[in-house]
C-alpha cells in the first residue's frame, strides 16, 4: 500500500531547487510574499509589533502549494481546532493540551478556570510584595525541565534593568547548583518555590529539601512557611508539608514544556510583577489568534513548520539553528531546544506506525555577535546546510552609545547577506580556501521592543511551530517517552535493581555504588 505522506515528499523532493540568488532574481516581491508584519494592540498593556521574514529560504510557490496540500491531508485545520476546542491531542495518555487556556485561548471553560488560577496566583505575588511574608528579597524556584528552562528564560529576559525579588532557577540535582544560589541569598529574606508537576520529581523534591535544611540551619524559625508550591498535584503538596494558602495549581492538562503560561511563571510575577506577566501572556494570545485563524502560507507557524520540513525531509538538514542578537534572549537557544527536541524528537506515529521520514532536527544555537566568532565559520563554509533563524530588536535593551546596538543589527543583517551571496574574498577572487558557496538559508524575527509581550508572542510562536510540525509529520508533541525511561532506570540504580550491561556496572562500581 503507498503512504501518502511518503509520496508527497517524493513529489515535493523531484521539484526543482532553485538557488536563493535565482529564486530572489525572478520574483521582484519576494520580500513582499515572503514576510509577514504581526501587529496587534493590548490594549493597557501595550502594543506588539513583530516582523517575520522567510525569503531567505528556498521555499516556492510550486513547494508551497504542495505543503499547504500535505497540511490539508493532514487535517491541520481540525487538529488546531482541537488544540483550542480542549480535544484529545495527546493520544497515548489520553489529554488535551490546554496550556493555550492559560492565556485566554480556549474554550469559555478553561479559560475561566485559568483566569481564576491566574488571578489566584497574582493576590499571593501582591502579598508577598507587600510583606505578608515578611521581608522578601529573593526567591529560589526549584524545577526541572519546562518547570525551571521557561521561568528562568522569562526573568532573565525581563528582569535584567529592575527585578522586585532577586531571582535564582535551579534545576541540576548536582548540589552545585543549589550551593550557588545559597552563596547568593540571606535565608531570612529567601522565598523557596517547588515547581513539580507531580510533586514526585526526585531532583526536584531533593534540591527542595536541601532548601529546607538550609533555611532551618541558618536560623529561619518556620522554613515550611518560607515555601510556594506550584503543581497540579496540590493533595501532594499537603502531604509534604505546605500551607494550602501557599499553593498555586495549575490543570493537568498543561505539559511541562508549555506550562510557562500558568502559576509555573510565578517567579516571572515575583520578579517583575504581575503587569509584566499579564503582558506576556496578551502578546502570547496575539500569537494564538493569528495561527487559529490565518490559512495556508499565510498562517507564521505554519511556513515556519513549512520551513523545517522542507529542509529536514528533502534537502537532509539534520540541525536548524537559532541565533538571538539581544543578550536578553541568551537562554533561548536551550529553551527551544527542549520544546521542539522533546515534542517532536519521536520515532513513531500517531497510530504507532514507525516513520518513515526524519522528524525533529537538533535545535542548537546562541547569541550573535558571540556566536560569529565561534560557530559563524562552519555555517559559511562547513560541508553541512543548516538552515538559521535570526532574532532580534529594532530596539536596544541598553542605555548606551547607540553605536552598540547599530552595530549589533548591522552584524546580524550582515550574516543573512552573506549565508545568501556566498562569494570569495581573494584578490582574484579564485583562492578556495577564501570562497563561500552561498545559497544558505536563514530566516529573521524582527521584534520592536524585546518587552514582555514580544517575549511572549515569540515563545507563543515557536509553541505552535512545533505543534504544526508535529501534524505535518503525523506525530505526537505532547508525549516524552524517552525522558521516562532515563527516569525509571535512575531508579533502578539507585534501588539496586535492574540487569544493566557491563560498562554500567563497573560505572557503578567505581562509583561506590556496587
Amino acid at each position: 500500500m503507498t503512504d501518502p505522506i511518503s509520496t508527497a515528499w517524493d513529489a515535493i523532493c523531484a521539484l526543482p531547487q532553485p538557488s536563493l540568488t535565482e529564486l530572489f532574481d525572478a520574483d521582484t516581491d519576494r520580500v513582499g510574499k515572503m514576510s509577514q508584519r504581526l501587529e496587534a494592540s493590548l490594549d493597557d498593556l501595550g502594543e506588539l509589533g513583530i516582523l517575520f521574514d522567510w525569503s531567505k529560504t528556498h521555499l516556492d510557490d510550486d513547494v508551497l502549494a504542495k505543503l499547504e496540500a500535505l497540511a490539508k491531508h493532514q487535517d491541520f485545520a481540525g487538529q488546531r481546532e482541537a488544540l483550542f476546542n480542549g480535544g484529545i491531542v495527546n493520544a497515548t495518555e489520553g489529554r488535551a493540551a490546554t496550556h493555550g487556556a492559560m492565556r485566554g485561548s480556549g474554550t469559555e471553560a478553561q479559560v475561566e478556570e485559568a483566569e481564576a488560577l491566574t488571578a489566584r496566583m497574582g493576590i499571593l505575588v501582591e502579598a508577598i510584595h507587600q510583606g505578608a511574608l515578611g521581608e522578601i528579597n529573593h526567591l529560589i524556584h526549584i524545577g526541572i525541565g519546562g518547570s525551571a528552562l521557561g521561568p528562568a528564560l522569562a526573568v532573565d529576559a525581563l528582569g535584567r534593568d529592575l527585578t522586585l525579588v532577586d531571582v535564582h532557577v535551579v534545576s541540576n540535582i548536582d548540589g552545585l547548583a543549589l550551593e550557588q544560589a545559597f552563596a547568593a541569598c540571606d535565608p531570612a529574606t529567601t522565598l523557596i518555590a517547588i515547581a513539580s508537576k507531580t510533586f514526585t520529581t526526585t531532583e526536584t523534591m531533593t534540591n527542595a529539601a536541601s532548601a529546607l535544611k538550609w533555611l532551618e540551619e541558618n536560623g529561619v524559625d518556620d522554613p515550611a512557611g518560607r515555601v510556594v508550591a506550584l503543581t497540579a498535584n496540590p493533595e501532594g503538596a499537603v502531604k509534604w508539608g505546605v500551607d494550602e494558602t501557599r499553593i498555586l495549581p495549575f490543570p493537568e492538562s498543561v505539559g511541562g514544556r508549555y506550562s510557562l503560561w500558568s502559576s509555573i511563571g510565578f517567579p516571572v510575577a515575583i520578579a517583575v510583577g504581575m503587569e509584566d506577566f499579564q503582558a506576556m501572556l496578551a502578546g502570547a494570545q496575539a500569537i494564538d489568534t493569528h495561527f487559529r485563524e490565518a490559512e495556508g502560507r499565510a498562517n507564521l507557524p505554519l511556513l515556519a513548520a513549512f520551513a523545517d520540513q522542507y529542509y529536514t525531509r528533502a534537502r537532509g538538514c539534520q540541525t536548524r539553528a537559532v541565533f538571538a542578537y539581544d543578550e536578553r534572549l541568551t537562554l533561548l537557544p536551550d529553551y527551544l531546544q527542549q520544546l521542539e527536541m522533546e515534542s517532536n524528537g519521536k520515532r513513531v506515529l500517531k497510530d504507532g506506525i514507525p516513520v518513515g521520514l526524519p522528524t525533529a532536527a537538533v535545535t542548537w544555537g546562541g547569541v550573535g555577535t558571540d556566536a560569529q566568532h565561534a560557530v559563524f565559520q562552519l555555517l559559511h563554509q562547513g560541508t553541512h546546510l543548516i538552515p538559521v533563524d535570526f532574532i532580534a530588536s529594532i530596539a536596544p535593551g541598553d542605555e548606551l552609545d547607540p553605536a552598540h546596538h547599530k552595530s549589533l543589527l548591522i552584524n546580524c543583517f550582515a550574516q543573512g547577506a552573506a549565508l545568501m551571496a556566498g562569494g570569495n574574498m581573494s584578490a582574484d577572487g579564485k583562492d578556495p580556501a577564501r570562497a563561500f558557496p552561498g545559497d544558505r538559508p536563514s530566516a529573521m524575527m524582527l521584534v520592536d521592543d524585546l518587552d514582555a509581550a514580544a517575549l511572549g508572542a515569540l515563545i507563543a510562536f515557536h509553541e505552535h511551530r512545533t505543534f504544526a510540525n508535529a501534524v505535518l509529520m503525523g506525530i505526537n508533541p505532547f508525549d516524552q517517552f524517552g525522558v521516562e525511561l532515563g527516569k525509571k532506570m535512575a531508579k533502578d540504580i539507585d534501588a539496586g535493581e535492574g540487569n544493566f550491561d557491563a560498562s554500567t556496572k563497573a560505572l557503578m562500581k567505581a562509583a561506590g555504588m556496587g
